[in-house]
């Protein structure tokens, strides 16, 4: 390549490079070079280093073996048997001078952050090895590159890697067991998107190689499904986890509940079935007796099923029956958590659930119906410097009002109902306990909801970021967004 010319991002081309044993030369003893020999080491590279001094980083590694530190300069003659020739730090008198016998000798050379004098590049890296994904952009727009890593790197979780090496291992296999090729892709589809990929998700990497075994043996994997209980958060699709969306997306059948936003919804697969169990009022849902049913159908049919709850479906999500009732049935099932309303309707109210000189705890109660608020401890309720998180508690406010004042709670503490939190039409209204229920009948306050009882609740009025007013009494005020350095 001449000194003047500038490669366009599209004459690169990716390539993986073999360097398990073979000598890589490195110019530099700097932080780069170090980030550099660290990379080259972990390809079992055997790295010959040209410097001046050592980083201490790179001092550590040197051991004359997979490091071998030959001084501060090198002779033409002793650049020979390299595969890989990287710059990170040098003068031009020596940059120019092995960019010349690298171009002679056909090596390619890296020079670090400096396009137009390398022959070759080095792209921002996804390992889950063996899986290693490359991405770069020419040289044009390295940042991009790296940020789209950081982005593929929350999408894929550390257990990929350890799939595709039992996937590997037994390539031979099932491309004998199958080798027509639109049978041999469903089976991966199965090993990869199935209950062997949940196995090793799982940390049950022994599992997951005997279920594909057992399968190739006896052409057999179907077998029975797998239940994700899944966590579908308040409402907003971002604050879905990780693991839940990929478990949404990979579902062939979607159990869910009236609560979880149609956005969550719309990332399932296009084929998947949607089971809509929601307890809507004034009609006929589905009990937990056909829920259970539902999922034991699914699941023994060889499907991957998600029940979708809203929130976490291990926080009054009636999650542990469920799982109860599936280990009762031998169907293998995870539990993948999800943000409780409590935490995400606080804090996008701005309304801290512990703070100092205000709440020292936090209590998670449901007052869903008469028979279950009946059982609550009301004096242990009402006592101080804690906060309440009442969930399904719309329809009970005048009673919650009524016994907190009634078993020593101050009628002037401060309350928050915080309605479809964390969704577009959320809405907030403050007050004080002795005006609960009038405040919820002012402005109309309705099912999904979180109550706030508490002298953090007050601190919605200026901390609260979301949206563009809190209502109170009989005024709707402009919210205002507090500096909290």
């Amino acid at each position: 390549m001449s000194e003047h010319s500038h490669p366009s991002a599209s004459s690169w081309f990716p390539v993986f490079l073999d360097l398990e044993g073979r000598r890589v030369l490195v110019i530099g003893g700097d932080e780069v070079a170090l980030r550099k020999i660290r990379r080259l080491h972990s390809a079992a590279a055997i790295v010959d280093l040209v410097a001046e001094t050592l980083h201490p980083g790179i001092a550590e590694l040197h051991d004359g073996e997979r490091l071998h530190w030959l001084g501060a300069s090198i002779a033409n003659d002793d650049l020979g048997g390299h595969a890989l020739i990287v710059i990170a730090s040098a003068d031009a008198f020596t940059r120019d001078r092995i960019r010349a016998w690298g171009e002679k000798q056909g090596v390619p050379v890296n020079v670090v952050d400096r396009l137009a004098e390398s022959s070759a590049i080095v792209p921002a890296v996804v390992d889950r090895s063996p899986l290693i994904i490359a991405i770069g952009s020419g040289g044009q727009a390295p940042e991009l590159a790296r940020m789209i890593r950081s982005r593929i790197e929350k999408l894929l979780p550390p257990s990929i890697g350890h799939l595709a090496s039992i996937a590997g291992s037994l390539a031979g296999r099932i491309r004998s067991r199958f080798p027509e090729l639109a049978r041999r892709r469903r089976f991966l589809d199965w090993v990869f998107n199935g209950l062997p990929a949940d196995e090793v998700a799982a940390g049950r990497e022994d599992h997951s190689r005997a279920l594909i075994t057992r399968a190739l043996e006896k052409d057999d994997w179907s077998g029975p499904g797998h239940v994700s209980l899944v966590g579908a958060g308040p409402g907003e699709p971002e604050l879905l986890t990780l693991r839940a969306l990929s478990r949404i997306q990979a579902a062939d059948v979607i159990v869910h509940d009236g609560l979880v936003d149609a956005r969550i919804l719309d990332y399932a697969r296009r084929d998947a079935e949607f089971v809509d169990v929601a307890k809507r009022p004034g009609e006929n849902g589905v009990g937990q007796d056909g829920i259970h049913g539902v999922l034991l159908e699914h699941a023994r049919a060889g499907a991957r099923v998600v029940r979708l709850k809203g929130g976490d479906p291990m926080v009054f999500g009636r999650g542990g029956e469920e799982l109860a009732f599936l280990r009762a049935n031998s169907i293998a099932y995870e539990v993948v958590p999800g943000v409780t309303a409590a935490s995400a309707c606080a804090a996008y109210a701005g309304l801290p659930l512990t703070q100092r000189g205000m709440a020292q705890s936090v209590r998670l109660v449901t007052a869903h119906c008469e028979r279950s608020i009946d059982r609550l401890d009301w004096a242990a309720l009402a006592a101080d410097y804690q906060t309440l998180a009442f969930y399904m508690s719309v329809g009970q406010l005048a009673h919650i009002e009524h016994q907190l004042i009634a078993h020593g709670r101050s009628p002037d503490t401060p309350v928050a109902l915080v309605e479809n939190g964390t969704r577009p039409d959320q809405r907030v209204a403050v007050g004080e306990l002795r005006e609960l229920a009038a405040l919820a009948r002012e402005h109309a306050i309705s099912s999904p909801a979180m109550l706030f009882v508490g002298e953090v609740a007050a601190l919605a009025r200026e901390l609260g970021w979301y949206g563009d007013a809190l209502l109170k009494g009989r005024e709707r005020i402009p919210q205002a967004v507090a500096a909290t350095g």
